[in-house]
């Protein structure tokens, strides 16, 4: 019998993250008058601990036993061989992916989460709030939350909030409240409002009224979390592919082809920045980002300085960014349709060390439903994307008659997006792809800012 999952006992767990700045060259982040911000200017958005993370350059950083004794209740995740999904494609390629839809909430995000609602409990702060886009990063934060005595405010993006109710159920179960954005209860989203009263939202939007409430607490208590984009995001990720180089030894293989799907980059980064360290350092293999069509961020988007939030209170990032005024189209993968991707991403696709994909909607569930066929796991929608690609590159190696390793992550499950499968079944769900007037309106929203410069880290 063929083997199918690759497993890790608890004692061998990482106990360090890796820290992709280590080894490559950054822009800074920038003030609204274009000059180099300090750590502390993040002071009222984030607790001192994680701003440290945030600008660490050391390669290695201790996971503390308390986030791992709440990591543990489903780490380490299995490595899975995608034996029935190789068989139907006919494939030479050998197929694996990192099952990470085990967690409570049922996807990466709360790898993030615990450390993050660890590190603010430690610092003395009681509140978070966040926005959330597909509802997985909102519910993560409320798990995380419970775990550690805090209160938590979700922000979910008004489209995913109508598209997917019992995400926000879930953030209930554990305790935290979830408004639609834009709202009335911030200034930011009433200005949405006022200007577009039946706006969809977009990740942009619910940002600002996270960051607009976590700074308006006179008290000091209250901080903001972020489910993407930033250093300490995707550092706390990087038990993914940690694991898998684990598992990936324990049976004598290593990834030809690395895929993630990305949004905000957190999920691909998690998988993909420690196998970046291995081609930094000589290894040949190929790794892909893959992203929407509708929301091409990495692959139609300048490299440029912009917010990541739509009202302009963040620094201003070295990013791919469609423009932080951007409001993508209603596809289901709210995780994937964030305007810009993370600074380290964005780094390591100008320098060549990826190299991003898009697809379509109808592509990703036609993947989605392959999966679902073959392997018996439904995938959430973000993680089609990476599928289709996936689907793409084992065809590829069936022309070539190649035996590639093919590594991918399989980031959450669909078992509360069923609503959107009930409409690709139906033929109700469309392909977007952007338009040139939308790219004239990014490229008219960045060119007031400055250009980052094209760094090399080799």
């Amino acid at each position: 019998m063929e083997i199918r999952k690759v497993l890790l006992t608890e004692d061998e767990m990482p106990r360090q993250w890796y820290n992709i700045l280590a080894d490559i060259k950054m822009n800074p982040p920038l003030g609204p008058d274009g000059k180099v911000i300090s750590p502390d200017a993040l002071s009222p958005v984030f607790p001192m601990n994680l701003i440290e993370q945030e600008v660490s350059s050391e390669r290695w950083i201790d996971i503390p036993e308390e986030v791992l004794g709440v990591l543990n209740i489903w780490r380490p995740s299995p490595l899975v061989r995608a034996l029935s999904l190789e068989k139907a494609l006919g494939t030479p390629a050998r197929i694996y992916f990192k099952n990470e839809s085990l967690s409570p909430p049922g996807s990466h995000k709360p790898n993030t989460a615990v450390p993050q609602a660890y590190y603010n409990k430690v610092f003395g702060i009681r509140r978070l709030t966040t926005e959330t886009g597909a509802g997985q990063w909102g519910s993560a934060l409320a798990f995380a939350c419970s775990q550690f005595g805090l209160e938590c405010k979700v922000y979910m993006v008004r489209i995913s909030f109508d598209q997917k109710p019992y995400r926000k159920s879930l953030m209930s179960v554990w305790g935290a409240k979830c408004v639609a954005s834009p709202s009335m209860e911030t200034r930011a989203g009433r200005d949405i409002l006022e200007k577009t009263p039946d706006s969809p939202g977009s990740l942009g939007i619910a940002i600002s009224e996270a960051i607009e409430e976590a700074v308006g607490d006179t008290t000091g208590q209250t901080r903001y979390a972020l489910g993407s984009v930033l250093n300490h995001v995707m550092l706390h990720q990087t038990i993914i592919g940690l694991e898998a180089k684990k598992q990936m030894e324990k049976i004598g293989e290593y990834p030809d082809i690395v895929i993630g799907c990305a949004g905000g980059g957190s999920n691909f980064a998690g998988l993909a920045f420690p196998f970046v360290h291995d081609k930094i350092n000589g290894k040949q293999l190929e790794i892909y980002p893959v992203e929407p069509t509708a929301c091409p961020t990495l692959t139609r988007a300048p490299f440029a300085y912009d917010h990541g939030d739509c009202a302009g209170y963040t620094p201003l990032l070295a990013m791919h960014s469609l423009g932080h005024t951007f409001v993508p189209a209603p596809i289901h993968a709210g995780g994937l349709r964030y305007h810009g991707m993370a600074p380290t991403v964005s780094q390591l696709a100008a320098e060549g060390l990826i190299e991003a994909k898009a697809v379509s909607q109808l592509a990703a569930y036609q993947a989605g439903v392959l999966m679902a066929r073959t392997e018996g796991i439904v995938p959430a929608p973000e993680t089609n994307h990476a599928l289709a690609c996936v689907v793409d590159e084992a065809k590829k190696a069936k022309e070539e008659g190649k035996e590639k390793v093919i590594l991918f992550n399989f980031s959450g499950h669909g078992m509360i997006d069923l609503v959107a499968y009930d409409k690709y079944f139906a033929g109700q769900l469309q392909d977007y792809v952007l338009s040139k007037e939308e790219e004239c309106k990014f490229e008219e929203c960045l060119k007031a800012y400055p250009k980052p410069q094209l760094l090399k880290s080799r």
